[in-house]
């Protein structure tokens, strides 16, 4: 197949060598630096202390890679806009785009029950640009169980996880998405797919909106979180009302906040996707997590006091060192 990875960032960057380590058509779009380790000396992937490299076509114009079989989209939400105004090249009239990202994809209410369809998250998917440069019946969720880091320009370090869990919108799945999930197993992921893959971004977002922005506020890895007694209970606060968002408009995680915090409890010491964008001074993925969750509570009447607050904070200090607009 031919398959292009959208952001050869961590993740992105492990998906697409793995992919091509077994026998796929891979091409990247990157930028920077990134880009040009990749051109220079090939996409490198440490992972149990060995490093393999992986000689991938790579561009920072799509048009130069040409139609694809599957876009997969690895970027950060607040880099969404950039890709629906450059993801055509790629795409013909079959092409799949699978949204591999933390947070609350912009799709997320197009098949569901709640508001028939109607209802959009401008928060995310602003005059509707996205959902027109990827429409729905092309998309294929992607949640990522899996930690990865970009130690150096065209370097990845796979730390931990390989499980990717693959659904379409509404949870009928067709063809699409059973070639991409045996193409990632084949490539040496725990690909699974989802009957209802709203439930598992939802499941995967309570600990995204709890851990990612407390981390970047205290500097802290997840497991220091977890044995503070006063964070871990704020953190509970928020998975509380994360839960209680979903359910309200039909999407039930179906988890105690005990057992979400164990999730991440048993990753041990990492730090989360946040965190290492604050250190390195990247734009932070705060809209992605945090403004759209809010946008649903307020759509569906939900109280979100913790959420609220927590969104003010980590918007304020990411405001202050220039990593958020």
């Amino acid at each position: 197949m031919r398959i292009c990875v959208y952001g050869a960032g961590a993740i992105g960057g492990l998906i697409a060598a793995w992919l091509a380590r077994s026998g796929q058509g891979v091409s990247v779009v990157a930028r920077g630096a990134q880009l040009q380790a990749i051109q220079r000396h090939g996409l490198r992937v440490r992972s149990k202390g060995e490093v393999e490299s992986f000689r991938i076509k790579a561009e920072a114009d799509p048009a130069k890679l040409g139609t694809q079989d599957y876009v997969l989209v690895t970027v950060k939400a607040q880099s969404l806009t950039h890709v629906a105004e450059s993801i055509s090249p790629l795409l013909d009239k079959d092409t799949s785009v699978v949204t591999a990202m933390n947070g609350v994809p912009w799709w997320f209410f197009d098949r569901l029950k709640f508001g028939n369809g109607r209802e959009r998250l401008e928060s995310l998917d602003p005059g509707g640009k996205l959902s027109r440069a990827m429409p729905t019946g092309r998309i294929v969720g992607c949640v990522i169980h899996l930690a990865a880091s970009t130690p150096e320009p065209g370097l990845i370090s796979h730390n931990m996880g390989r499980r990717l869990i693959l659904g379409e919108p509404g949870g009928t799945n067709t063809a699409r998405t059973r070639r991409i999930a045996e193409a990632l197993a084949a490539a040496g992921f725990e690909a699974v797919t989802s009957e209802f893959i709203e439930k598992e971004f939802w499941v995967k977002l309570l600990g995204n909106v709890s851990f990612n922005p407390v981390s970047a506020l205290t500097m802290t890895t997840a497991d220091r979180l977890i044995e503070d007694p006063e964070i871990k209970a704020y953190m509970v606060q928020v998975i509380r009302e994360v839960l209680a968002i979903g359910r309200a408009v039909g999407v039930d995680a179906d988890i105690d906040p005990e057992a979400r915090i164990d999730m991440a409890r048993h990753l041990g010491k990492f730090k989360t996707s946040m965190l290492q964008d604050m250190e390195a001074g990247k734009p932070l993925e705060i809209d992605g997590l945090l403004a759209g969750t809010l946008e649903i509570a307020k759509k569906a009447d939900v109280s979100a006091p913790f959420t609220e607050s927590l969104f003010g904070l980590i918007r304020a200090r990411a405001a202050a060192s220039g990593q958020y607009r």
